[in-house]
């Protein structure tokens, strides 16, 4: 044991404490290996994970890294700077809010709609998502490069290819009064489907809690966990996260189904209808 402690830099009074753990537990030299590697500079679980099977020869796989990681509180630290990412200081119009005690009780009754800004290579992108309220299902997003309205307009765009051939007439899409959604284009769009726009009225954030509740669900269970070091990178990772939320994680709010499951039992399984 001594030999195999000193080759992992680890002490044997470290290991034979962690050899009293219940069983069941993760093995105290991953856990311990783990420790050092996210000692590294911008070192989140999946960097973890790849020096550990390719440096390491451990057989292990990322969720478990990713649960060791947060068990121990290891991740990557979050700054506390943040970008502002709502320009409400223009000349469009700015919408009521429609939405405030509305009871929500079926699918495209309500879509949500956000921007939060993601790191990614020490600089900021912006993640602009939209949710059916009443799924919690993410509808569609894009991860832009800067703040202009093209990002929230793609995301739109690709909410509107998962509802297609469904009729949105009387939907009402609520947004905070940032200027990519009061802007021409984005309400063009919007009219065109016969889409009703709401907005928040006085920047309290609860008024668009549902749509700020899931950008901060992604960005503490994939964004803080390991910093980007590139644009394409990023966008991989957030895709791959939103197809699990839609698909894998339970929510409470909706009998602890997943959000695609939860639409199948609604429409029978045969595509989303009113």
């Amino acid at each position: 044991m001594a030999n195999a402690c000193r080759s992992l830099g680890i002490s044997r009074k470290w290991y034979a404490a962690r050899m009293k753990r219940k069983p069941g537990g993760f093995d105290p030299v991953l856990v311990q290996r783990i420790h050092k590697i996210a000692k590294k500079p911008r070192y989140g679980y999946r960097r973890v994970t790849v020096e550990l099977q390719e440096i390491f020869n451990f057989d292990v796989n990322h969720k478990t890294v990713l649960k060791i990681m947060r068990k121990e509180g290891l991740g990557v630290k979050k700054r506390v700077f943040r970008p502002r990412t709502t320009n409400s200081k223009h000349d469009f119009r700015k919408y009521p809010n429609l939405v405030k005690d509305l009871v929500v009780e079926r699918l495209n009754q309500v879509w949500v709609a956000d921007i939060t800004y993601v790191l990614v290579d020490g600089k900021f992108g912006y993640l602009a998502t939209i949710l059916d309220r009443y799924s919690r299902k993410c509808l569609g997003w894009n991860l832009s490069r800067t703040l202009e309205a093209e990002g929230a307009l793609q995301a739109l765009d690709m909410a509107f290819d998962a509802r297609k051939g469904v009729d949105l007439t009387g939907l009402i899409h609520h947004s905070d009064q940032g200027v990519q959604y009061a802007c021409d284009e984005y309400q063009a769009r919007l009219r065109g489907r016969d889409i009703l726009t709401s907005m928040t009225e006085d920047g309290d954030p609860r008024e668009n809690a549902f749509a700020e509740s899931f950008n901060k669900t992604v960005k503490y269970e994939e964004v803080y966990l390991g910093e980007y070091e590139s644009f394409e990178e990023a966008e991989r990772c957030i895709a791959a996260y939103i197809e699990y939320y839609n698909r894998n994680r339970l929510h409470s709010s909706i009998g602890y189904a997943y959000p695609e499951a939860f639409e199948a039992d609604l429409t029978g399984g045969c595509g989303l209808t009113e």
